[in-house]
C-alpha cells in the first residue's frame, strides 16, 4: 500500500469550513486529506464526512478519518488515524474493508512506534514535531533529534508521517531522518498554494533517494 508523502489535516472553525478547506486542498493537488473534527456530534461528522468523501472522490484524493473508524467504513473513506486514546488497531481492522482501507496510528515515543508495528497499521503519525501552543497534557516536541533517534531503534518498512507544526523550510532536515512524508495543517490552511512547494520538496528527496539505488 502506497502512503502519499504529504497529508493536509484539515483545519476550520466550522464543519463548514472545513470542507471548504478540504475543497481548497485538492484543488491545489492535495493527494491525501484527513479530516480531523472535534467537539462536534457523531451524526455532524458522519454528515461532513460524507460531503468530504464526494469533494474528494471528484478530485481522486485519499480521505482519512481522524478516529471515527465506523463512520469511515460507511462513507468509504480510505482509512483512519487513529489517536492514542482511540480503539486498538486491530480492532478497527475488523470493522474495516481490510483489503484497501488503511489504518495510520499516533505515535510521540519508540515503545508507541513498536506497539503499532506489532499491530500491523500501515503508517505511523510522529507527533508533534514542535509544540507551537501552550496546552495541558500536551505530548513533548520530538524535534529532529527525537524523529532520528526513533528511526535509528527501528527496523521497519512502516511509512513514518511527521506532524506537527511543521513548514516548508523543516522539510529537507525532516526527510534526513528517515521520515517518509510529513502532515501539514496551519501552514496550508494559511495558504493552499504552498501544497504545490511542499510537494515538490518531497518529490526532490523522493528522486534523490531513487538516484542511489543499486
Amino acid at each position: 500500500m502506497i502512503i502519499p508523502k504529504l497529508h493536509y489535516i484539515s483545519q476550520g472553525n466550522s464543519p463548514k469550513e472545513h470542507l471548504e478547506n478540504i475543497q481548497k486542498a485538492c484543488t491545489s493537488g492535495a493527494e491525501l486529506v484527513e479530516l480531523c473534527l472535534r467537539n462536534v456530534s457523531d451524526k455532524k461528522i458522519l454528515e461532513t464526512a460524507a460531503a468530504a468523501r464526494e469533494i474528494t472522490s471528484h478530485f481522486q484524493t485519499r480521505l482519512i478519518l481522524n478516529g471515527h473508524y465506523k463512520i469511515a467504513k460507511d462513507i468509504k473513506a480510505d482509512g483512519v488515524r487513529l489517536e492514542k486514546n482511540d480503539s486498538c488497531p486491530t480492532i478497527v481492522r475488523m470493522h474495516l474493508y481490510t483489503l484497501w482501507q488503511m489504518i495510520g496510528g499516533t505515535a510521540n515515543t519508540l515503545q508507541e512506534c513498536k506497539n503499532h508495528i506489532k499491530n500491523e497499521v500501515d503508517y505511523i503519525c510522529l507527533t508533534p514535531f514542535r509544540n507551537k501552543e501552550i496546552k495541558e497534557n500536551i505530548h513533548p516536541a520530538m524535534g529532529l533529534k527525537g524523529y532520528k533517534a526513533i528511526l535509528e531503534s527501528l527496523e521497519t518498512e512502516t511509512p513514518m508521517i511527521g506532524f506537527g507544526g511543521i513548514t516548508t523550510t523543516d522539510v529537507t532536515e525532516i526527510l534526513k531522518t528517515g521520515v517518509t512524508g510529513i502532515g501539514v495543517s496551519e501552514q496550508i490552511t494559511t495558504n493552499f498554494d504552498l501544497i504545490r512547494t511542499f510537494n515538490q520538496l518531497l518529490s526532490a528527496s523522493s528522486t534523490k533517494e531513487q538516484r542511489h539505488e543499486f
